[in-house]
């Protein structure tokens, strides 16, 4: 791998199998289920409720599984870096527990839908490991090796691994798996339409009326009428519950290339340390080379420069991976709650009929999977153990890490005043391909020049709560640091929880 990294887009996205666009929706329709979003968790539990006998409206502003899952890392393990630790301390033995429980059945659901399906997509068994390599660092290791344990884990401490230099010490967690997560949704989508499921593609929903039955709205004036509503679009689009207050966005940054088949790490690998560092290979020919992938640099949207991150990365890899051949390189967004577990359940306190998933802090592949388990539970009346675990209405374990949700307004706050004071670049300034907030007639404007010299104008104010956005370069888009929506340089929404494009101005 070499610098002056290029971000050319998702291998999953690029090698996933074609197919038309599915039809935006042109008229009301009537369900007993519509999910909004169409990434792994909107997909997983459409996919439980169709096999419930019930019918099914999936209704998504882009096209499925390209948002979030299409920039994923793939890696499918109940493995979550250093959280059962964590856990054991803040929810019990038995919040862990029901943790390593629900992810694990999660997984093997997975497995088992691709034996059923027959689905072709790379799926192999690796074992996960955390690892450090700071002596300082161990100790935490030996807890969460044997908390996870303590879990029902296969997890134990090692002090080898298959990476290509030494570790102080690392959890072992055997018989995970890694995939490819494109290949599979379609799978599953392409099934659950068969057992009578309807998606909808480039259907963007702006209202939802909570009566008895719901009433989704979409953008374009259709309405479906639903008894039950899950809200699966990574980051709540509709927060009655003011989840945004417990949520932060965090993105990450991907860079691949090709090895040969003898230098393959044999797992999947990350570390907390150095701003996160995760490795993994995938299948890529039949010549049997592989396909290196590493992960990290995470940081707040609309932060900083993300060129010099890609290429901290890019470097990291060619430090402990030379000769490389880097031929991808992209990013993802994940979503954090404070309190360290996903939010899987009704929508807020009053709801009877409307559901949410989101908060999967990094492991949305399990994350959603479980999810569209559990809700397909709640939603035909049935018992879950772990409900309690996830049930976005929880308020002791929100209280008890207040810190971290303090934290995370008072940046909030610091973007929504502070960026608002920052000095903003005369337009002449901006070289072509870049964007910046700038003043201009005594307003400020949200300007990108393009290659050719042209400049396009936006509000600088996200359509979600009212933060300036700011540019992120290597991706060539409007960032929001508040909650981390995402546009194009037109205004065009690229991300929730925004739902309405950024207001044209003329410069």
């Amino acid at each position: 791998m070499t610098q002056n990294v290029q971000v050319n887009g998702s291998y999953w996205l690029q090698t996933a199998p074609g197919g038309a666009p599915r039809p935006a929706l042109a008229e009301d329709l009537d369900v007993d289920v519509a999910v909004i979003g169409a990434g792994v968790a909107g997909l997983s539990t459409a996919w439980e409720l169709t096999r419930t006998g019930r019918s099914v409206a999936v209704l998504e502003a882009g096209r499925i599984a390209a948002g979030v899952t299409g920039y994923t890392s793939a890696k499918l393990t109940v493995q979550h870096t250093l959280v059962y630790d964590r856990l054991r301390r803040t929810r019990g033995p038995e919040g862990a527990r029901l943790y390593a429980r629900s992810q694990s059945e999660a997984i093997e659901r997975a497995a088992g839908i691709v034996a059923e399906l027959g689905i072709d997509c790379d799926w192999e068994t690796r074992d996960a490991y955390t690892y450090v390599r700071d002596p300082g660092r161990v100790g935490e290791v030996r807890a969460e090796a044997a908390a996870a344990k303590e879990a029902g884990l296969p997890a134990s401490f090692v002090t080898e691994t298959g990476l290509p230099f030494p570790v102080a010490g690392a959890v072992k967690v055997t018989g995970q798996a890694q995939f490819h997560p494109l290949k599979y949704l379609l799978a599953l989508a392409a099934d659950l339409e068969a057992h009578g499921g309807r998606i909808f593609e480039g259907t963007t929903v702006q209202g939802l009326d909570e009566g008895e039955p719901c009433r989704v709205r979409t953008e374009a004036g259709a309405t479906v009428t639903a008894r039950d509503v899950v809200v699966a679009t990574h980051y709540p689009i509709f927060d009655r519950a003011l989840l945004f207050a417990r949520l932060s966005p965090r993105r990450e940054l991907v860079v691949a290339g090709t090895i040969e088949a003898d230098r393959d790490v044999d797992g999947m690998y990350i570390t907390p340390e150095e701003n996160t560092r995760s490795v993994r290979t995938a299948p890529l020919d039949d010549a049997g080379r592989r396909l290196l992938l590493v992960t990290g640099e995470h940081f707040t949207p609309g932060t900083g420069d993300t060129r010099e991150r890609f290429e901290r990365l890019a470097a990291w890899a060619d430090e402990h991976f030379p000769g490389v051949e880097r031929t991808h390189a992209w990013a993802t967004q994940d979503i954090d709650p404070t309190d360290t577990v996903p939010m899987a359940g009704p929508l807020h306190p009053g709801a009877h009929h409307t559901y949410v998933a989101t908060g999967f802090g990094g492991w949305g592949l399990s994350g959603g999977m479980m999810a569209g388990r559990l809700l397909t539970a709640q939603i035909a009346g049935e018992e879950c153990a772990w409900s309690g675990l996830y049930d976005p209405r929880r308020l002791r374990t929100a209280v008890r890490e207040a810190p971290a949700l303090l934290k995370t307004q008072a940046e909030v706050a610091r973007h929504f005043v502070g960026d608002r004071l920052r000095a903003a670049p005369p337009v002449d300034a901006l070289p072509p391909g870049e964007g910046a907030v700038v003043r201009a007639g005594g307003d400020r404007l949200a300007v990108y020049r393009d290659e050719e010299g042209a400049l396009h104008a936006v509000s600088p104010r996200c359509t979600h709560l009212g933060c300036l956005v700011d540019f992120n370069a290597a991706e060539r888009a409007w960032e929001c640091p508040c909650h981390g929506s995402r546009f194009a340089t037109d205004g065009t929404v690229l991300e929730g929880p925004a739902t309405k494009p950024l207001e044209q101005r003329d410069i």
